[in-house]
């Protein structure tokens, strides 16, 4: 297994979620916006590498830990929001 940031899957799977609220349904969804709130999000949360099964199997427990999962959707809600108040394109109205 090759070494790996184990947030950004965890990123990749909370995303959809939070866009899917209704808060959240106007937010641009292309795949520029998609990847500044990723690459947004993961450089305001500390990595968490992992280089084996058994890591990947501890991180994955780790992950349902409730005030992870709170830091890791409150990062990616303020990124939403950065990204949604200045998209790196421009806007269709």
């Amino acid at each position: 297994m090759k070494v790996k940031n184990y947030m950004e899957e965890i990123v990749e799977a909370l995303l959809p979620h939070i866009l899917d609220e209704e808060t959240y349904k106007n937010q641009c969804t292309c795949e520029q916006c998609i990847n500044d709130i990723k690459a947004i999000t993961l450089n305001n949360l500390p990595p968490k590498y992992i280089t084996s099964e058994q890591g990947e199997v501890l991180s994955k427990v780790n992950r349902f830990n409730v005030q992870s999962e709170i830091d890791v959707k409150t990062a990616l809600i303020e990124a939403i929001e950065k990204v949604n108040n200045s998209p790196n394109h421009k806007v269709n109205k």
